[in-house]
């Protein structure tokens, strides 16, 4: 995958540059096993009071033309987390590769310090762009809406392309997984507008 492919409208782009609640009180669970709404069963309960205050991140970026030192989208993520209050506990960058991606974010996902992975880069639709393919075996449960709410605010920018992006998350082993597209603003808006907002409550729950 070329940089082109990460920053282009139609691709995987979402916005154009010019990464187990099991033994829960019944009575505490949210609508279909926690998912953040309340039921009113005559009690005030914060559904947020599993929230994880400070993240440790497993950050990968995924390009085979890009170096780190050259990566904007990595760099937008990481400062959105940072001014979360979360610490980047791993950074690393790897080519489009199939067997590479799925390792890496694999290794993250066990690392003590990793409670949250966000990749960027290779959720379009050329033949290099394997991301998806490689992370969701890993996945235990998919999480469908950090996709659908990613495409709705991404359909405000780029309209109708927004089809051509294939951001997923999930979790696997307690640890939330996301997969953003490689542009800088695509990767600033997910982690802004859905990562940062809901990763500590997802974490919190899938580890309880």
């Amino acid at each position: 995958m070329t940089d082109d492919t990460d920053t282009e409208h139609g691709d995987e782009g979402a916005v154009d540059e010019d990464n187990g609640t099991g033994g829960a009180d019944e009575t505490h669970r949210d609508h279909d096993g926690d998912d953040g709404h309340d039921h009113d069963d005559g009690h005030d309960h914060d559904h947020h009071h599993h929230d994880v205050d400070s993240l440790g991140v497993g950050l990968l970026t995924i390009s085979s033309s890009r170096t780190i030192e050259e990566d904007g989208a990595g760099d937008a993520i990481a400062e959105a987390m940072a001014d979360a209050g979360h610490e980047i506990a791993v950074r690393e960058l790897v080519p489009d590769d199939y067997d590479r991606v799925q390792d890496t974010v694999d290794r993250f996902i066990g690392r003590d310090d990793v409670d949250c992975v966000v990749t960027t880069g290779g959720t379009g639709v050329t033949p290099d762009d394997v991301t998806i393919e490689a992370v969701e075996p890993l996945f235990d449960k998919r999480l469908p809406g950090f996709g659908e709410l990613f495409r709705t605010l991404s359909y405000e920018e780029i309209d109708t392309r927004v089809v051509g992006t294939r951001a997923v998350g999930g979790i696997a082993d307690g640890a939330a997984v996301f997969c953003l597209p490689g542009s800088e603003n695509a990767a600033q808006l997910g982690t802004e507008e859905i990562i940062v907002a809901e990763a500590p409550h997802l974490v919190g729950l899938a580890g309880r």
